[in-house]
């Protein structure tokens, strides 16, 4: 019997309803429509799902999921059904319909209430998800008539001359043969800009000079002089510096259900960091949350497996043009028809990132948000039109999974994660182009599809492996990302050929060609290299973990790489891997230095400190990240020890983040963000050498094991390849290399994003310049934190200028809201000072001379003052003087610290600072009154409620908390906020530890914590449960379903929280529904 699909509907208002699409492979019965009723009901009302529409007429329109792939809210109710029961049903998307207001035009109602990236208008009820496309066959690309040339008729090519060459001599002189489309496409991907990285590699040739060094060259040279604590370095999917030996508890029996138990391990930090820009751009949320899933991936595929923590974040857009909020500085240019506006990627995109991190069961932590577009006296339109979508991720792993095993011929190639849909198709060599160069089709062929809850089971998978120790089943593990299944495989046997039946893919789509099922970049899928006496337990731990475990081929050892297809036994690729994937010859690319088009900067007569920080504070970049932070999930994992807020009211402040390496002790990791665009279109070197200050001194604020051991990651996203951009990118590298020589640090790993600029209306718009350095390094004690939240107010304020006195205002805040960028940018001159400053300041951390610390940057020196005062719900009296103007004295973004500490500590922190040649300025005092009084040489210039001036600051994110946000409770917590008390806490007891005789009972209760597809936070469940003196037992669903354990055994059970199925359809349906 065919397919069939039938409609539920479930009322959400008066003018809109669920309409519920389910395909089955036979007719449902009534029972198992019923069943499905009360999945899909309303809590647990059968009665609120209904089989005949709720909503019906001329003036209904219905919107819903675009039907060339299966969406992952269907794949996890699919997951549900099964779980329950109803194999037969294989699709359920769910649209909306909505009954349209009089005085509406419908195809403007349409256009308002769908993303027309991801949904489609349904003009009639579905009757099936047949779209009616056909597989396209493989088929030749005609070289041997056409020559080189015939390669510029592809659509979605992204190739130089040297490229189509390669290729042209390869297939045609050397083989005598057309090459396949799929072989095109796939070396396309391998060879792009966004894979090879060959500007960074590449010869420059700057106004006429050839330069000495590469910008790799550049880059690398900081971890050849500064090479201390590094493990893992400019190869493999995250960097690895030296940790520590810790106590952890795992499994006994890894990939069975067992019990907690006490191990010795040596854990080792990691990082990684990317960017997803382009397909951000075009579809926020999506592109976002396959970001995110991304970089998870990264660090999954690190050495032998590696183990995730927590993440970053970073989101640069154009103005945002909030409706009904209008600011000053925001102008209204024309936009790009086939991105989404600044104002959307920045709530869309931070819910993708968000989204995804909270189902997944990762933590974010950190981060950073930017707004910029402006025309310069020169003409230059610079904005993040293409935006930027930044992802970073804190990990450890095992010591002695650091490396991947060698490949060797008859290993097994393995893929476990999702099925194939066609998404993400041409998304790699795509993001190499400059934004309007490809088609427009193709854009919506870039769009890609989240699956967190896939990605958490096959984390659980790998973590599996990860926790057996010497004797993990995985010997070599690569994620796959750009380019799809054609990069992943190759990569997994670069060094030694393998064959690889395509056939063996699972699909979720039976339409897609062998093309999309090889190069479509569908996500959560991870590529293994299993031994074959290790493929069975392999397999059985993907089975109690239900997640795909696909057998593709093997390691053949003849360097040659062969894709077959058994449905006709033809080989869509047969390449040999050095010839076309080894060492490629270095490119030459030649550029001249352009001045930066920035002016002097000229402020009114008039203005006033208040009016201009009033400007300043609503700032995206300067003011609250609260519209961030409220949606997403900063303390999942049990181990965060320090994340964005801080202080009694919880704002978002913290320069540094730190986690702990287990339950069980005291060692950590922390990193902290330095980035510095605005500064970059000032003076690309100087705005190079504040992006690593930053780094510094946001980091400093965590006593770290080693200052000789920060390491960190570069992220360039850049337009090099326009006049004047490679000359500016070449100085910022040199600018970055010569200042981490000289502090001691180094950068270990990084990713380049150089399509950084997009048309419109035949004008080239180019994203701000941005370099974002992610610091890292071990920390020997978790506890040892510095916020910036005044903690005893009362106290003195002591200030430590890094900037030496000078004062330059651009690419300033105060400059960007004024409508400029200025022309003498901050810099780092005094790069001992700057190390010295950073020494000093984690002595009086480890001392405890010090109880609040913050940074000045965005803002300046009033901002970071403020965001002291805002944390810890005081008032400042404080009296600065100098020689500049006010406005220099406190909107300017140089360089510097300032700390808190009492009378009692200030003359023993004025020795450290002295000791180690720092001076200090003492500002003044902190106060209980909640005034704010500033006075600039004896002069008053500014004297407010400390309340009103951070209603101020929170604004901006009030008003886009309005609009993501349910509107009552936006209300209460903006009144909330503006006279806010900080808690008091008052304990009846003493914590302690569980008694010793507890915890060395041999007959501890058994606890079975219990779990289920999606469900996170079990390991810190495990973790309190062991510390009380219990024996927790990992336990999940299908244990009990396949009877491999009893809940007989057990004396006590915890269900744990987080995302199981997704919460699809609601929160906890799915695990009920089991």
């Amino acid at each position: 019997m065919g397919v069939t699909v039938i409609q539920l509907y479930r009322k959400i208002d008066e003018g809109r309803v669920y309409c519920f699409n389910i395909a089955s492979d036979r007719s449902l019965k009534e029972e198992e429509i019923n069943c499905l009723r009360l999945i899909l009901a309303d809590g647990l009302l059968l009665e609120s799902v209904s089989l005949e529409p709720i909503l019906t007429g001329m003036r209904v329109v219905e919107v819903g999921p675009r039907l060339n792939f299966a969406t992952a809210w269907s794949s996890n109710m699919v997951s549900i059904c099964r779980a329950t029961g109803l194999d037969v049903i294989t699709r359920v998307e769910r649209s909306r319909r909505y009954l349209v207001p009089g005085g509406y035009d419908l195809e403007e109602f349409i256009n308002q209430h769908h993303d027309r990236m991801t949904e489609c208008h349904y003009t009639e009820p579905l009757t099936t998800f047949e779209t009616g496309i056909v597989p396209e066959p493989v088929y030749d690309v005609d070289l041997l008539s056409k020559g080189s040339d015939g390669l510029n008729e592809l659509p979605g090519i992204s190739m130089d001359e040297w490229d189509r060459d390669l290729y042209y001599d390869y297939f045609v002189k050397k083989l005598g043969r057309n090459p396949t489309i799929v072989e095109i496409m796939d070396l396309n991907n391998a060879n792009s800009e966004h894979s090879r990285h060959g500007f960074f590699k590449g010869s420059q040739v700057i106004d006429g000079v050839e330069m000495d060094n590469t910008l790799f060259d550049l880059v690398t040279a900081t971890l050849d002089a500064n090479p201390k604590g590094s493990i893992i370095a400019f190869k493999d999917n995250s960097s690895v510096i030296t940790g520590y030996d810790i106590e952890t508890i795992m499994p006994e029996n890894p990939g069975l259900s067992s019990p907690f138990h006490l191990a010795s391990v040596c854990y080792h930090p990691l990082l990684t960091a990317e960017t997803h820009n382009f397909p951000t751009g075009v579809a926020p949320f999506p592109g976002a949350e396959t970001g995110t899933g991304g970089r998870i991936r990264d660090v999954q595929g690190t050495g032998q497996g590696g183990l995730v923590i927590a993440g970053t974040a970073g989101y640069c857009v154009g103005n945002l043009n909030i409706p009904g909020y209008e600011l000053s500085w925001e102008n209204d240019y024309p936009r790009p028809d086939n991105l989404a506006s600044p104002l959307e990627i920045e709530i869309e995109a931070s819910n993708g990132a968000s989204d995804y991190g909270n189902k997944f069961g990762e933590p974010l932590i950190q981060g950073f948000t930017r707004s910029f577009d402006m025309r310069l006296k020169n003409g230059d339109r610079w904005g993040f039109l293409k935006p930027i979508m930044f992802t970073g991720g804190v990990g450890q792993i095992d010591a002695r999974h650091t490396k991947k095993a060698r490949e060797e011929k008859g290993m097994l190639i393995v893929q476990v994660g999702g099925p194939a849909y066609r998404v993400g198709f041409g998304g790699g060599a795509a993001s190499s182009m400059l934004q309007g160069e490809n088609e427009s089709s193709l854009d919506f062929n870039a769009v890609q599809r989240g699956d967190a809850e896939m990605e958490q089971k096959m984390n659980r998978v790998i973590r599996a492996c990860n926790e057996m120790g010497d004797k993990t089943l995985i010997d070599v593990i690569h994620d796959q990302g750009a380019g799809g299944p054609a990069n992943v495989l190759k990569e997994l046997v670069e060094k030694s050929g393998g064959r690889v039946e395509i056939r063996n893919i699972r699909v979720g789509d039976p339409t897609m060609s062998v093309l999309e099922i090889y190069v479509a970049e569908y996500q959560e899928r991870t590529g293994f290299l299993i031994r074959p006496e290790n493929i069975e337990q392999f397999q059985a731990i993907c089975d109690r973990e239900k997640v795909n475990c696909e057998l593709l081929g093997e390691v053949t050892g003849d360097l040659r790489f062969i894709l077959h297809d058994s449905l006709d036994g033809s080989t869509p690729v047969d390449i040999d891997l050095d010839a076309l994937l080894g060492d490629i010859p270095q490119k030459t690319f030649e550029d001249k230095r352009k001045s930066s088009g920035g002016e002097e900067i000229s402020l009114p007569g008039d203005l006033t400190v208040a009016s201009a920080l009033k400007d300043v504070l609503r700032l995206v970049s300067v003011g609250s990240k609260r519209f961030l932070t409220n949606k997403v999930d900063r303390a999942v994992t049990g181990l965060i020890a320090q994340q964005q807020c801080c202080g009694p009211l919880q704002l978002t402040v913290s320069d540094v983040a730190v986690v702990a390496q287990s339950h069980f002790g005291h060692t950590g990791i922390a990193t902290a963000i330095g980035e510095q665009s605005i500064k970059m279109l000032v003076d690309p070197a100087a705005g190079a050498r504040m992006a690593v200050g930053e780094s510094l001194t946001n980091l400093v604020w965590a006593k770290i094991e080693d200052p000789q051991q920060v390491k960190c990651s570069a992220n360039w996203m850049w337009a090099p390849k326009l006049p004047g951009e490679g000359a500016a990118i070449y100085d910022a590298a040199r600018a970055m290399r010569d200042i981490m020589i000289d502090v001691g640090m180094a950068v270990d790993g990084g990713k380049d994003s150089l399509s950084m600029a997009t048309m419109v209306g035949g004008e080239t718009v180019k994203s701000p310049r941005e370099l974002v350095i992610s610091a890292y390094a071990a920390v020997p004690d978790i506890r040892k934190v510095i916020t910036p939240d005044i903690k005893y107010p009362g106290s003195r304020l002591l200030f430590i200028d890094l900037g030496g006195g000078r004062n330059r205002l651009g690419g300033s805040s105060l400059a960007q809201v004024s409508g400029q960028v200025g022309d003498k940018s901050p810099d780092v001159e005094d790069t001992i000072l700057l190390k010295n400053s950073f020494l000093a300041v984690q002595e009086l951390i480890a001392e405890g001379l010090i109880s609040a610390g913050h940074d000045r940057s965005d803002g300046g020196l009033i901002t970071t003052l403020l965001e002291m005062a805002f944390s810890g719900n005081c008032g400042l009296d404080l009296n600065l003087s100098g020689s500049g103007t006010v406005f220099e004295a406190l909107f300017s973004e140089e360089l510097g610290l300032v700390v808190e500490c009492s009378d009692e500590n200030q003359k023993k922190v004025e020795e450290i600072l002295s000791k180690n040649k720092v001076d200090c300025i003492e500002l003044g005092r902190t106060t209980k009154d909640k005034q704010i009084s500033i006075s600039y040489n004896n002069e008053s210039v500014l004297h407010e409620k400390m309340v009103v001036l951070r209603s101020w600051w929170e604004e901006t994110s009030y008003q886009l908390e309005r609009l993501q946000a349910d509107l009552t409770c936006v209300e209460q917590e903006k009144e909330n906020i503006y006279n806010r008390k900080g808690p008091s806490y008052h304990l009846s007891f003493t914590p302690e530890s569980a008694p010793a005789a507890l915890l060395e009972r041999v007959d501890k209760p058994r606890v079975a914590i219990l779990r289920d597809e999606g469900s996170n936070s079990d390991r810190e469940m495990s973790s309190a449960f062991y510390a009380a003196g219990f024996e927790p037992w990992d336990v999940c669903m299908n244990d009990l379903l396949t009877g491999a354990v009893s809940l007989e055994q057990f004396r006590g059970l915890a269900a744990v929280g987080g995302f199981s199925y997704a919460d699809v359809p609601e929160s906890a349906k799915g695990w009920a529904a089991t």
